[in-house]
């Protein structure tokens, strides 16, 4: 895309017009089907768990089309080791990137704004070694460059009106938001919908007097095609950060889904508690981007 193009196109994403584009669907935010479709796979293979869960769905060729250009956005925001359960698993990350790639994607990104050092956090995380045993030069980790933001309004925003978006994020073909199911001492927990934290620009604290609702009208921008839940490790308490093992439980599963509200919906109640007690869900829920009814949901769950 050269620069009048994406000057254009930034300036329909600011009216709130659909650009055909496959993740950001900002036209339509009530597009979430009525009875959504969960994959859940538990084991203890985790290459074999993110397989299956999104077998469930269709399989990976239902989001990733040949000549794609894909971002994967893990959360890698913290120095903290995959044990501490702070950051998506590195076998998560990977398998992922093994199957947009078997689907033929052109180019793979993978990336985040980390809160602790950035070269710190891409180590310790271990995903970047992953990905280097793939030995596909397709596959892309970077740094986030503070020059791609841009500002985009927030047509369907109640709180947050207009934000800088990562410009990478905005023009990939397929966007999939692979967060890790953690506490969050703010949020409550820290799940699909507070994992775009890691694709904004700007003063992010700025958000956190009303991050629910915040949270939420992102949403209405910030549409992934899938979203892939790591709940292997899941960090009880402490969060989001953590630093203690003894924090961390050992749950086994992935959760996948493209309906944002419902994979958080479900994925709330692994922690013992309901889906309207986390804010971002209410809101996202009551903008029309998702189900929150986990009994409303087509939940399909393998054994691996």
């Amino acid at each position: 895309m050269n620069r009048r193009q994406f000057v254009r196109d930034v300036l329909l994403w600011s009216t709130g017009l659909s650009l055909g584009v496959p993740c950001f669907d900002v036209a339509d935010v009530s597009a979430a089907p009525a009875s959504p479709l969960i994959g859940v796979a538990n084991g203890k293979d985790y290459k074999l768990l993110v397989v299956k869960a999104v077998e469930i769905l269709g399989g990976i060729k239902e989001f990733v089309k040949s000549g794609d250009k894909v971002v994967i956005k893990p959360n890698m925001g913290w120095d903290r080791t995959p044990e501490l359960g702070a950051n998506t698993h590195p076998l998560v990350v990977r398998t992922l990137a093994e199957l947009a790639l078997d689907a033929g994607a052109a180019g793979i990104q993978v990336f985040d704004y980390t809160c602790n050092e950035k070269r710190r956090c891409y180590a310790s995380s271990g995903i970047i070694d992953e990905l280097e045993k793939i030995g596909d030069k397709r596959i892309r980790w970077e740094h986030i460059d503070p020059r791609k933001f841009v500002p985009v309004d927030i047509v369907g925003g109640k709180s947050l009106k207009r934000w800088e978006i990562y410009q990478d994020a905005l023009t990939a073909d397929c966007y999939i938001n692979v967060p890790v199911a953690k506490h969050h001492g703010l949020s409550r927990l820290s799940l699909g919908l507070k994992n775009a934290m890691g694709v904004i620009g700007g003063n992010r604290g700025k958000l956190h007097h009303n991050l629910g609702q915040e949270l939420a009208d992102l949403a209405t921008v910030i549409r992934p095609r899938l979203t892939v839940i790591d709940a292997t490790r899941m960090l009880l308490r402490n969060g989001p950060q953590g630093g203690r093992v003894e924090d961390v439980k050992i749950a086994d599963t992935v959760i996948a889904g493209t309906d944002p509200v419902a994979v958080d919906a479900y994925a709330t109640t692994l922690f013992g508690l309901q889906p309207e007690e986390i804010d971002s869900t209410v809101a996202a829920h009551k903008l029309g981007l998702g189900e929150i009814d986990v009994q409303r949901m087509q939940i399909r769950t393998v054994q691996v």
